[in-house]
């Protein structure tokens, strides 16, 4: 078993008109055996930017303490919010001067332009980027995540409908995945603000 799953982790970042969703599970696991039922996984970095990050606990905590302290440190410099562009570059070179000890996660990246148009992101551990239209995965359950996203998406949906897709293909793919599931939580981003929801899914 790969390090990046020994926690377990399921993470869907999603874009519709002029909005974007970021949903992930609850569960904390040590392999197998579970452990916690409400570990964060999705953090918010500022009023239209959120960040996922699945892998190993330990260095998820780590990392958005970290994420934070630079986020701070360049709103106090510069005196501007980050844009979701700026903030990806920023884990990226984080990810990248670690490359010889990483640490072992795997960062989804959700938020809204300066023109309010969604921007998606991932990368893998050592910050190779990879920006999508459409929506990003992350996760133990990726290719599940893959297939109901394939499946369920259409470009432009509201608000509400983006909301139904995501936690749809979110619950039906950890469902079929031994390390992830007990629930999860749906952030939709919007220029209003941010609404989250929780889902209820399989405790087993």
């Amino acid at each position: 078993m790969s390090i990046l799953e020994y926690n377990g982790a399921a993470i869907i970042a999603m874009s519709g008109k002029n909005c974007v969703a970021i949903a992930s599970d609850n569960r904390l696991g040590i392999s197998y055996q579970t452990v916690a039922m409400d570990f964060q996984k999705i953090f918010q970095m500022n009023d239209s930017l959120m960040v996922g990050l699945a892998g190993l606990a330990s260095d998820v905590q780590t990392l958005d303490q970290l994420l934070r302290f630079r986020m701070n440190l360049y709103e106090l410099r510069e005196e501007r919010q980050m844009t979701p562009k700026v903030f990806t570059n920023l884990l990226s070179t984080m990810l990248y001067e670690k490359r010889f000890g990483p640490y072992f996660c795997e960062p989804v990246i959700a938020g809204l332009d300066e023109a309010g148009k969604p921007f998606l992101s991932t990368m893998d551990l050592i910050g190779a980027q990879a920006a999508a239209k459409d929506f990003v995965v992350a996760g133990t359950c990726d290719g599940n995540l893959y297939g109901m996203c394939e499946t369920l998406y259409k470009p432009d949906m509201d608000e509400e409908e983006l909301f139904e897709t995501i936690a749809q293909a979110l619950l039906a793919s950890v469902d079929r995945d031994a390390l992830s599931g007990w629930g999860g939580v749906v952030h939709v981003i919007t220029e209003k603000g941010v609404v989250s929801r929780e889902l209820k899914g399989r405790q087993d």
